[in-house]
């Protein structure tokens, strides 16, 4: 019998929740289209472009971002069919507590943590990998693109008639190491190769130490030059690189376990490393907190009405969401370790659900 309740149970609210992500997945696409539309209004592209890159791009925001604040309003529209269905008294009398249907429901929030984790975030990460290439590839600013591989950083800029690819190793504090600056005429020949082991670029104009500079006459003649400083000047600086360095949602949560290292050498600041993959290791938990945090608003209040349920449940969202914000904001801010700023939110949610279970086990 009560392993026909627990399935009875776990299945509903698994349909809420999925009722739930399905009613965000269509919002998120149409407002998300609105933009896409905006960003190719003057090119030539029909409407399939857009469609496509809103669904690659909202999966990603649905299933990691804000997934914790859809489980919390799924946990809570569960949590009061169950009590207006008078379902809950019947559960009591199978000898199932206020405290017992919680944690059961919470167990399913944190094993569908770990599931998007493992199964859905890899495909997440590489949607979001085809957006953002595909979005790049019609930027109008298409002088100036960078990216980032396994092969290290790459730059293309345009100057004059003259077009610079740059190759960096990897970006290190406020250095590009092994720096490799070929420079191609409109001809399309190499006719300049700039060579150095360290390149400063903390300000748009680099200087780069001891570079060998190899000068092509477009024939078999090579002139080469050794100097001990010289200034290039460029679009990119150290803060736009980290800027572009910080995007790890083209990473998923098994790569970044996996290759932490080869990220922090590809010049992936290692604290931001750090700090993603606590947040995808809180993930589960957070879930889990937020069907425990449901479960108080919603059973252990006896004459709320439906109104009130959702005024709850958006300004709880509301308040956790800042919470969060803040808490990144403090870490970034080097006022507390990165990684701890993850967890301050889990921390507190955890203590506030601690309080709220022992009033919910009374009743």
């Amino acid at each position: 019998m009560n392993n026909k309740i627990n399935n009875y149970l776990l299945s509903n609210f698994f349909k809420t929740l999925l009722n739930c992500i399905l009613l965000a997945i269509g919002l998120g696409l149409i407002l998300n289209l609105f933009e896409e539309v905006e960003f190719f209004k003057n090119s030539n592209e029909s409407l399939f472009l857009p469609i496509l890159l809103t669904l690659s791009y909202i999966p990603n925001l649905i299933f990691i971002n804000l997934m914790p604040f859809i489980v919390f309003i799924s946990a809570m529209w569960f949590f009061v069919s169950i009590k207006h269905n008078n379902e809950l008294l019947t559960l009591k009398v199978f000898g199932y507590s206020n405290v017992k249907i919680i944690s059961l429901i919470s167990i399913l929030a944190f094993l569908w943590g770990i599931f998007i984790l493992l199964v859905i975030n890899p495909v997440t990460a590489d949607m979001v990998k085809y957006y953002e290439k595909t979005k790049s590839n019609y930027s109008t600013d298409t002088d100036h693109l960078i990216t980032i591989n396994r092969n290290g950083v790459w730059i293309k800029e345009k100057k004059g008639n003259d077009l610079y690819i740059i190759n960096s190793n990897r970006l290190e504090s406020n250095y590009l190491i092994n720096v490799s600056i070929n420079i191609i005429s409109d001809g399309n020949y190499v006719k300049q190769r700039i060579e150095s082991k360290k390149a400063y670029i903390q300000s748009n104009k680099w200087i780069l130490e001891k570079p060998k500079i190899f000068k092509f006459d477009g024939g078999d003649n090579i002139f080469t030059e050794q100097r001990e400083k010289l200034e290039f000047n460029s679009f990119y600086n150290v803060e736009k690189l980290n800027n572009l360095f910080r995007n790890l949602d083209t990473i998923s949560f098994v790569d970044l376990l996996t290759e932490n290292k080869k990220l922090v050498n590809r010049g992936y600041e290692k604290t931001t490393v750090s700090e993603k993959i606590n947040s995808f290791f809180a993930l589960p938990f957070f879930l889990s907190l937020m069907v425990i945090l449901a479960g108080i608003f919603t059973i252990n209040n006896r004459n709320a009405n439906n109104i009130n349920y959702l005024m709850i449940a958006v300004l709880s969202c509301a308040i956790i969401y800042y919470m969060k914000d803040l808490s990144v904001a403090l870490g970034k801010s080097d006022r507390i370790s990165p990684e701890i700023s993850v967890w301050i939110p889990v921390i507190i949610i955890s203590l506030i659900n601690s309080i709220g279970l022992l009033q919910i086990n009374e009743k």
